[in-house]
């Protein structure tokens, strides 16, 4: 997508929105669930509609770590670190994870692959610990699980 096509696409967004009272947070949700991110350029867009400052859209998505402001992997796993998964081994799951796809939250795999995000509760507690890839929630985690889930994303790809 070009900038120009953000740009649009962004203008689409806050167009239909702009009038919601504290609108900036509907507004940045619609942008990443569309687009997968919340790009660059879309930020000016955003903050002359609603008559804030680019500063304070930054500010915004910036504090928020639900924001991605680069495109995200084809792939997302979400490793809950809710108290429930971190008292059955969710701290270790994690440093499995990372070590395993060689990145730290909020980044993705150099192949594109994967993107690796922390969740605070999946509602899973009870099968904990829980990883989300993409939208399906998978409970009991071990560290050989999680790798076959890895392995099972490469050889879909």
């Amino acid at each position: 997508m070009t900038p120009e096509q953000i740009k649009q696409r962004t203008a689409i967004i806050v167009e239909s929105m702009q009038f919601l009272p504290g609108g900036l947070l509907p507004i940045l949700h619609r942008l990443q669930d569309q687009l997968g991110y919340v790009p660059e350029e879309s930020v000016p867009v955003v903050a002359k509609a609603l008559n804030l400052s680019r500063a304070e859209v930054h500010g915004v998505i910036s504090f928020y770590h639900h924001f991605r402001r680069t495109p995200p992997g084809r792939r997302t796993l979400f490793v809950c670190r809710s108290e429930a998964c971190q008292s059955v081994g969710g701290r270790a799951l994690e440093q499995h994870a990372k070590e395993r796809l060689g990145i730290d939250w909020h980044e993705t795999t150099t192949d594109g692959s994967v993107t690796l995000e922390p969740i605070y509760c999946l509602g899973n507690c009870a099968c904990a610990p829980a990883v989300m890839l993409d939208e399906q929630v998978v409970g009991r985690v071990t560290s050989g699980r999680l790798d076959a889930l890895i392995d099972d994303l490469s050889a879909t790809d």
